[in-house]
């Protein structure tokens, strides 16, 4: 999976989604890698589908691993910084996404009994302690 922390003026770009159960969930733009796709194309991919944001990404942020509680899945994520370019307001957004919308961390830290994943908050705080990694950091073949 890839994911994007996009930030503009203090605030934090995410959708709204309904997760397998119906519940309605935070999280990045996220999702998953398309055959003959790069992890950076994916990303950017992704954050447009879901919240009509074009964007271009600056730095790995790092990459994470996440057990589904309840089953044997484990999730891996390859998190993204990316800057916000320019904005689609007509274009629809990927279902299961009911709206993007911009978060301050202190928003996302009062609604965190919706978020996704506890991965949401860390790849957050992991943007805000400053990590980052080259974007080559990843080789394709």
């Amino acid at each position: 999976m890839v994911a994007s922390v996009v930030e503009r003026d203090g605030r934090f770009l995410a959708v709204e989604e309904r997760d397998e159960d119906g519940r309605l969930v935070i999280n990045q733009p996220a999702g998953h890698l398309d055959r003959g796709e790069t992890l950076i194309a994916a990303a950017v991919r992704e954050t447009l589908e879901e919240t009509a944001w074009q964007t271009e990404p600056l730095a790995l942020i790092g990459i994470y691993t996440y057990p589904r509680p309840g089953t044997d899945i484990v999730y891996m994520r390859y998190c993204y910084h990316s800057r916000a370019l320019r904005h689609e307001p007509g274009r629809p957004l990927d279902h299961p996404v009911e709206r993007a919308c911009w978060y301050t961390r202190e928003e996302l830290l009062e609604r965190r009994a919706m978020h996704r994943s506890p991965l949401v908050m860390r790849c957050i705080d992991d943007y805000l302690a400053g990590r980052r990694f080259p974007l080559d950091l990843i080789r394709h073949c």
